[in-house]
């Protein structure tokens, strides 16, 4: 009989935060199949576009506590 999803979640929740972090990172892996092989080049070219914007002053900077607690309250509400 295999177990049900609430039993494998309660055992790996009481499971050390380090191999909790191990199994996220191997779970994750067998999500990735190549489907997105240009990701990366993709974010480049983002960073690159903003990049520009930025030095020809059609966009500003903000400092990075300030946007990681925007991103923080974002995620809570979620």
């Amino acid at each position: 009989m295999s177990k049900s999803l609430v039993d494998i979640e309660k055992e790996v929740l009481a499971l050390p935060l380090r191999e909790r972090a191990l199994l996220v990172e191997r779970l994750l892996a067998t999500l990735d199949r190549g489907e997105d092989v240009d990701v990366e080049e993709l974010w480049i070219a983002e960073a690159e576009r903003r990049y520009q914007e930025y030095r020809a002053g059609r966009i500003g900077a903000r400092p990075a506590d300030q946007v990681f607690e925007q991103a923080k309250n974002r995620i809570n509400r979620l």
